[in-house]
């Protein structure tokens, strides 16, 4: 056999360049990333904190990406219906969700768990936190924490309390304070924090356990008053209310959090770029002033943070419903 030549081997890679050159075009001319609008998914109804947060980042990646976000609401299941309508769609950056609490307590509340959240998702960046707060009907007979746990621990399970719904944040954030405290409370779940607080109002509840931003108006109309606030720092729309460190539990904290994700096997130059951009816009006084607004804060940090909490969290779920049995609506 003859061996190969210099000019054979010189014709064989023109061959191979210009096959190249044919071919590249097809990947390497693609519309820069957004070229059309993004979805943002949320698990929950339109007008509650979830959905006002979603729209208020969409807003500011809108005009930072000059593409629409649009915000399609799927409420149901927990948010399972939203988390899977996103595991399910194609991993190109052009659907997302804006997840909460849920995309961890779910994988530890429904068995077998109806997803595993650093498997079948990019963890993009967490957005933000809004505390949970326990608050009483303003004739209720205890003020404070500490009064609180006086009248549970002298009638052990008698002292009632609402939530928006079993394994709700709220009511797992409860859960965990009773723990820490050594208490035992009785749990009322409604379907949502609207009749919770509406009952606990009424006087057939003694308390109830929502997101900051529902107890608002019933706070600022002298209906409800608050006891904590299950965060580190005291939320700005409630600042007078302590928190529930300041009650005398250091290192307690209960916050309903969000945070962007996408499918699995979404390209890692499009979650960089939406990492990045989710970053510039938590540092907007717009954004965050809006997060102020309902009594939450921005939380910037890595992807790897916020994969971190979400698997702290997990965990933290999975402790809580072992010693606890609590079981989803």
């Amino acid at each position: 056999m003859n061996p190969i030549t210099a000019r054979t081997r010189r014709t064989l890679l023109a061959v191979a360049t210009a096959a190249l050159c044919l071919v590249q075009p097809a990947w390497s001319q693609q519309p820069a990333y957004p070229s059309k609008p993004v979805k943002l998914v949320v698990g929950y109804s339109a007008g509650g904190a979830v959905d006002i947060i979603a729209r208020t980042v969409g807003q500011s990646l809108s005009a930072s990406m000059g593409q629409p976000w649009v915000v399609e609401n799927k409420p149901g299941a927990g948010t399972n219906i939203a988390v899977k309508s996103v595991i399910d769609a194609a991993p190109d950056g052009y659907t997302l969700m804006l997840a909460a609490n849920a995309l961890a307590a779910n994988m530890a509340l429904y068995q077998p768990a109806p997803f595993d959240a650093e498997r079948d998702l990019a963890l993009i960046a967490q957005v933000g936190r809004v505390p949970v707060v326990i608050a009483a009907n303003a004739a209720a007979p205890y003020d404070t924490v500490a009064q609180l746990i006086a009248a549970a621990k002298a009638k052990p399970g008698a002292v009632a309390f609402a939530s928006p719904g079993n394994g709700a944040t709220p009511h797992m954030a409860v859960e965990l304070f009773a723990k820490a405290a050594g208490i035992s409370l009785q749990h009322v779940p409604y379907r949502g924090g609207s009749q919770a607080i509406t009952d606990t109002i009424g006087g057939q509840v003694p308390l109830v356990a929502v997101n900051a931003l529902e107890a608002l108006p019933h706070v600022k109309s002298g209906k409800l008053k608050i006891l904590a606030a299950l965060s580190v720092n005291r939320t700005s729309i409630f600042p007078d209310a302590p928190t529930i460190a300041e009650s005398g539990f250091p290192g307690f904290e209960a916050s309903v959090w969000y945070g962007l994700v996408a499918p699995a096997g979404t390209p890692k130059a499009v979650v960089d770029k939406l990492h990045a951009e989710v970053q510039k816009a938590l540092a907007t006084p717009e954004v965050k002033t809006r997060l102020q607004s309902v009594g939450g804060e921005v939380t910037p940090g890595t992807a790897a943070q916020f994969a971190a909490l979400v698997r702290s969290e997990r965990q933290r779920y999975e402790k809580l419903v072992r010693e606890t049995g609590i079981k989803p609506d």
